[in-house]
């Protein structure tokens, strides 16, 4: 008995693991329902995708596709007899260059503004030591849910003499209150901690939000600062009510204007066949669109990390 149990003790290890049964979880065999489930999902959201992509993809398409191509029909997703002659017209255009150098400026300056005054209102609200917080905070929200109208603000930015200056695109704007609330919920989640043991080493307020606070707030700062640059390089509405000066228009307008006007500062006079004309037009007005459309995409890649991030940052507490 005592030699048998001593054998039974000097088992090697390998076979008793072999013996015993796995303990790993067996995947779960879908039913057919599941898949049907799976494949009707999965060709949904490739045909939402395809729908999303297709009118930049045959935009892009005729900007590089030759004018007969066009007439024709036969541009879809891709270009046909390949020329960039329409982009080489748009990027000679002295007045579409001096849009696009307005709207990179506009979108600079503005974010950069839109975010220091974010910030400095955003961070005295997130402090409960702040007296009457709560009611700047009403005051707030009641203009996300309330407006004056276009009228008022109109004659407000004349009677303030923005008019035809590109102040008129950025002061109007310049706080959003959805942002702010997006900042103040972030900088309520950054430990109190942290600010007593910076006033313990003689920290002010301005030190404390410069070298700790924001340093901590680099993804939400990126999401708003995106939001941002977003509105101002779409914003076309705010230059045809307020510019009138054609050196001043941004690109977004020039474009409405090239769209909805069909004018343009080049050498389309010369075209004398009325077809030809109409081909061209529609080419130089889909190189515009890319021209519009590229750089923004460009740089979203890059913040598209912070995005998610940046706006749930927060949203538990506050």
């Amino acid at each position: 008995m005592v030699s048998g149990s001593a054998s039974s003790e000097a088992q090697p290890a390998g076979e008793l693991a072999r013996s015993t049964p796995s303990t790993r979880p067996r995947k779960a065999k879908r039913t057919p329902g599941e898949l049907v489930f799976d494949i009707f999902v999965y060709s949904a959201l490739i045909l939402f995708t395809f729908i999303c992509l297709f009118p930049f993809l045959n935009t892009l398409a005729n900007a590089f596709s030759s004018s007969t191509a066009i007439q024709t029909g036969k541009v879809l997703l891709w270009p046909v007899d390949f020329q960039v002659g329409s982009m080489k017209m748009i990027l000679a255009d002295s007045s579409v260059i001096r849009s696009l150098l307005v709207t990179v400026f506009l979108t600079v300056v503005g974010t950069t503004l839109n975010l220091l005054f974010t910030i400095i209102t955003a961070y005295p609200l997130s402090r409960r030591d702040l007296k009457g917080r709560g009611i700047f905070m009403r005051f707030m929200v009641v203009t996300m849910l309330f407006s004056g109208g276009m009228i008022p603000l109109f004659l407000v930015v004349k009677s303030l003499h923005l008019l035809d200056t590109l102040w008129a695109l950025i002061i109007p704007g310049l706080i959003s209150a959805f942002n702010v609330i997006i900042m103040k919920s972030f900088f309520q989640t950054i430990p109190d901690e942290l600010r007593e043991a910076s006033v313990m080493d003689g920290c002010g307020n301005m030190r404390y939000l410069i070298r700790i606070v924001l340093p901590l707030s680099g993804a939400s700062l990126a999401t708003i600062g995106l939001f941002y640059a977003v509105g101002h390089w779409n914003a076309y509405f705010g230059a045809v009510l307020y510019i009138d000066n054609p050196d001043l228009l941004t690109l977004q307008a020039k474009l409405r204007n090239i769209l909805l006007l069909s004018q343009m500062d080049t050498s389309l006079e010369q075209m004398t066949m009325e077809s030809k004309f109409t081909v061209i037009q529609e080419s130089l007005k889909a190189a515009v669109i890319v021209v519009a459309t590229v750089p923004i995409l460009i740089v979203y890649p890059f913040l598209q990390k912070y995005f998610v991030k940046g706006s749930m940052l927060g949203s538990v507490k506050g």
